[in-house]
């Protein structure tokens, strides 16, 4: 089994993650292989709350320019987690 912390790579800190916050669920970026029972395993192992529920979405790269270089931003997997009712994770100083 691998190590939790290779799973989770970090919380994203956004308007909508902590409006999603007051409702029990957290948002973190996540390694793109990882699976849905994966990344629970992951979340309540690492934090010690009991996932009830993990929404998952592949965020796509946005293009940017540079002067005359374009590219591209890098894609990344979001988790949205939903923990059960009681359990709360101490993140960003106790925002709850």
């Amino acid at each position: 089994m691998t190590d939790p912390r290779d799973i989770i790579v970090r919380p994203v800190i956004s308007e909508k993650s902590y409006e999603l916050i007051g409702d029990n669920r957290y948002t973190f970026e996540v390694v793109k292989s990882a699976s849905k029972p994966q990344i629970a395993d992951a979340v309540e192992e690492i934090f010690g709350v009991t996932v009830m529920k993990v929404n998952t979405m592949n965020v796509s790269g946005k293009p940017r320019r540079l002067r005359y270089a374009k590219g591209h931003t890098r894609a990344w997997k979001k988790a949205i987690v939903t923990l059960r009712e009681g359990d709360s994770i101490e993140m960003f100083g106790g925002v709850q």
